[in-house]
């Protein structure tokens, strides 16, 4: 089962960081959505769940990693 996520990096990573994390989703069985270099440095995309947490702490170990996150809906009143 896949859960749709966003992936933000902290402001130091490289553009060739971020595209070494796409390819391992890609490998894990993940797709991509869209990349995100204006507001955030990132990515949005279909990730299996069993590979979150494990893209999670190799992003946290490495320091590259800002947050994890649910993608959804933002609304404002």
């Amino acid at each position: 089962m896949s859960g749709n996520y966003i992936v933000a990096f902290k402001d130091h990573v490289s553009q060739a960081q971020i595209d070494k994390y796409i390819e391992d989703v890609k490998a894990n069985g993940g797709s991509i959505g869209h990349k995100y270099d204006a507001a955030l440095k990132g990515f949005s995309a279909a990730i299996p769940t069993s590979y979150v947490q494990q893209l999670e702490a190799q992003g946290l170990q490495d320091g590259v990693i800002d947050f994890i996150e649910p993608d959804g809906i933002v609304t404002t009143q």
